[in-house]
């Protein structure tokens, strides 16, 4: 579908009406293009204040059948929504800026052929890629770079798809499209289905003086790491969900990207190949609403914990996946992250193409796959608990990179250079106008606060990071 006549209103009203949600919440929506942001061919702004626009829509939804009253407006500048897609790189943790969270042999690297790009930030995909190479542990950027310009980029992207590693090879839109896995993706952003039928189920506001905002009382268990399902965490934290954030005590992580990703959420360490820790996490989806999961396709059924399992112990949980390619198709179980998609579906030679500077590649100037993904996750999940409230059923939410980037696509580009003179935000003293400061378990952060502004309702972040497995596996 093509949607290069789209503003960010019209991609709220096609997302939100495909949902089957009530059209006249619409006229509470106000999206003023303050700004013209990121420098780039791609519409990456207009992704930006759509989706973080849908989300905060569904929660003034929500929060209009929880008290029965008119839906509040909803406002979403698009500065601040662009803002709040770089996050991850923009906040102060005791006077010390955000440091990069790459790892040192990774990204593009030229091929025989052409060039791939490679994921290195966790250590076991380090790991995995250097022996797939032939190479030791102790291996530099040099070492890699010079065996990988003896290989062919789709024998490189072989290996790793088999063996567990993150590379990808560079491609043009052409050649994206002419594989089977692009053909598999769906061209809706968010698949919503329900999965049995179920009596209404609205859980009722707290009783508590905390009745202030949209989610508040819902329950959602997280299990997820890096940046796309995280982000739907928090915007469901930052509109009152109780949010626990599940991480394993036997798999890195990336401490400084949680500093932002880990707002609003309590945090829990569980090893769920052992039995009483998978016990506790049972317990907790017993009585959960909400179950986020980002993990590779079929690794937690592996563990009995398949959508269907949890849903037959409770049968109005809504679970929400997460993955790189989509459902269908051959690369459905593969591992991939924003920067390898956009690498391996055309973006990045499009951009490149259109800037002409005779560059082989040109990334986005955000994680923009990753946060996009995230809110329209978010977004899929607060459009199951309306449904789950008004017709009843228990939800499966599937959200990809990939289906985003059709998305972002099927949006177009700027005409010729035009969107390359857009403002960069790449900078703090930039963005300061959008900083809030904290005391947090790790010192005073200074981090980007929620975009959207709910009438009549407080929107905000209230748990701040601390260090992983900080509180008890029970609710609030």
């Amino acid at each position: 579908m093509n949607r290069s006549s789209f503003a960010p209103f019209d991609s709220v009203a096609y997302i939100w009406r495909t949902l089957g949600l009530p059209e006249e919440a619409l006229e509470s929506l106000d999206l003023p293009l303050d700004a013209e942001c990121y420098p780039s061919s791609f519409k990456v702004d207009h992704i930006a204040q759509s989706t973080i626009a849908l989300s905060a829509l569904a929660a003034a939804l929500f929060w209009s059948i929880r008290h029965k009253s008119p839906v509040s407006k909803v406002t979403v500048p698009a500065e601040h929504a662009s803002v709040e897609f770089i996050s991850e790189r923009l906040y102060v943790l005791n006077g010390k800026s955000a440091p990069a969270s790459w790892g040192t042999i990774g990204g593009l690297h030229r091929t025989a052929d052409g060039y791939v790009r490679m994921h290195d930030a966790f250590p076991n995909h380090r790991e995995t890629a250097l022996n797939i190479l032939g190479l030791g542990s102790e291996s530099s950027r040099e070492d890699v770079a010079s065996t990988m310009i003896r290989q062919r980029s789709i024998d490189l992207e072989t290996k790793a798809f088999n063996n567990g590693a993150v590379i990808t090879a560079l491609r043009s839109f052409n050649e994206w499209d002419a594989l089977p896995q692009a053909k598999a993706i769906a061209d809706f952003p968010i698949l919503l289905n329900q999965t049995r039928g179920t009596n209404p189920y609205l859980p009722p506001p707290p009783r508590s003086s905390k009745n202030d905002k949209c989610l508040r009382g819902i329950r959602v268990v997280e299990m997820s790491r890096v940046v796309a399902a995280p982000v739907a965490g928090k915007t469901l934290a930052v509109h009152g969900a109780d949010v626990i954030w599940i991480t394993s005590p036997t798999l890195p992580n990336l401490p400084d990207l949680d500093i932002d990703l880990s707002r609003g959420k309590r945090t829990v360490q569980l090893d769920i190949k052992k039995p009483n820790d998978k016990a506790k996490l049972l317990e907790l989806l017993r009585t959960a609403d909400v179950f986020i999961q980002s993990y590779r396709p079929g690794s937690l059924a592996a563990q009995g914990l398949s959508a269907e399992e949890l849903i037959e112990a409770n049968p109005n949980l809504i679970v929400a996946s997460l993955n790189a390619y989509g459902p269908d198709g051959p690369w459905s179980q593969n591992r991939g992250f924003d920067s390898l998609v956009q690498t391996c579906s055309g973006i990045n030679v499009a951009d490149a193409q259109r800037f002409g500077a005779n560059e082989a590649v040109r990334v986005l100037p955000c994680q923009a796959l990753d946060h996009g993904s995230g809110y329209l996750l978010a977004t899929g999940i607060i459009a199951a608990l309306y449904k789950r409230a008004t017709e009843g059923g228990a939800y499966e939410i599937k959200v990809s990179l990939s289906g985003v980037m059709k998305y972002l696509r099927s949006l177009g580009q700027y005409d010729g250079k035009t969107g390359f003179e857009r403002k960069n935000l790449n900078d703090l003293k930039n963005v300061r106008e959008y900083l809030e400061t904290r005391q947090t378990g790790f010192g005073e952060l200074s981090a980007i606060r929620h975009a959207a502004k709910i009438a009549g309702v407080e929107v905000g972040w209230e748990t701040m990071p601390k260090p992983l497995g900080s509180d008890a596996p029970v609710w609030l």
